[in-house]
């Protein structure tokens, strides 16, 4: 994760539940008119969001941005395809680990930092049905753990 992360805006749940993110990038969001407004006040979704590269740059597909109330007839497509600013080594880096079988580019988190939004991109495999089976089941006894720490603290 990069350091100084600023104020956390969405978070992907549901990548972590359907995915192995295996290493993450941070990448700043090219935007039109009133989508930071919406942005700030937090009206954005990245639960079906993935990212694919093309001729050389990524692309952020899905991502929702609601319209902004004060926008007019200025207002944005909510759904459309946002490009995302990578440094040249990072996105060849990413081209050759996305060729392999399995592995997709999927949004983890929005946030701002120093008046830009960002998007904390993760490199991921995907996972089976048995495995998120056994990622709930660690869950549980992890919570299960807390539980019986918390009875006996309280004795």
């Amino acid at each position: 994760m990069p350091k100084g992360m600023g104020k956390t805006i969405a978070n992907n749940k549901k990548a972590y539940h359907d995915f192995f993110i295996e290493d993450t990038y941070e990448a700043g969001i090219v935007l039109q008119g009133t989508e930071i407004k919406a942005i700030r006040s937090g009206r954005v979704n990245l639960k079906d969001a993935f990212a694919r590269i093309q001729n050389g740059e990524v692309f952020l597909y899905n991502m929702h941005v609601s319209h902004f109330e004060q926008g007019n007839r200025f207002n944005h497509d909510p759904l459309r395809t946002r490009k995302l600013l990578l440094h040249n080594k990072e996105i060849s880096k990413l081209i050759g680990e996305t060729k392999e079988v399995g592995y997709s580019l999927v949004p983890v988190k929005l946030y701002l930092k120093n008046g830009y939004a960002k998007v904390l991109i993760g490199l991921a495999k995907g996972k089976k049905k048995y495995d998120k089976r056994e990622d709930l089941k660690e869950k549980e006894a992890k919570r299960d753990i807390q539980r019986a720490f918390k009875e006996r603290q309280k004795m």
